[in-house]
């Protein structure tokens, strides 16, 4: 079941759900309110079957996402739940105006507590900045054990490319 907004906020306060810096004012009806981190990499080419990126610190003054090119990003706020699972997802206005976030990634295990790497896919040229309100998280019930989460990512506080070394003419299978 998911929680709603007046939930979290309690869980918030029992410290159950842990989000940093916090907002009241980014709280829904059932999520809250993600702002994008600071810097975000831009995909540039694979070597020895790893993506390479370019870091690239977003400016004030906005940075222009280019149709079709992939872009990791970050939460600005370290967000967690000892006793929930999260959903991160993208809020309806930015989707309208052709941006996808967490195009395949949007689960967030119990017990993580971090900056969460976000992936953006634009079908336009947008511009975003350092800070915008870009996302929702929602909170979930669990049924069952809770196991404490020890993946890899989910102790990085920036931006973070895949792990995973792949060949590229895999792609050219059929």
């Amino acid at each position: 079941m998911i929680l709603t907004g007046d939930y979290i906020f309690k869980e918030l306060l029992k410290g159950n759900i842990s989000i940093y810096p916090f907002k009241r004012s980014q709280i829904n009806p059932n999520s809250y309110n993600y702002r994008l981190g600071k810097t975000i990499k831009v995909f540039d080419k694979f070597v020895n079957g790893k993506s390479v990126f370019k870091k690239v610190v977003i400016p004030e003054s906005g940075y222009l996402l280019e149709p079709g090119k992939m872009y990791l990003g970050n939460t600005y706020e370290f967000i967690g739940s000892k006793k929930y699972a999260m959903s991160l997802i993208g809020r309806s206005s930015m989707g309208r105006l052709g941006l996808f976030l967490q195009v395949s990634a949007n689960l967030g295990h119990t017990t993580s507590y971090h900056k969460w790497t976000l992936e953006l896919v634009a079908l336009k040229p947008i511009k975003i900045y350092p800070k915008m309100i870009i996302g929702q998280i929602s909170f979930w019930t669990n049924f069952g054990r809770i196991y404490k989460y020890g993946g890899r990512y989910a102790k990085i506080n920036k931006p973070q490319e895949s792990f995973i070394n792949i060949n590229i003419h895999d792609f050219n299978r059929v």
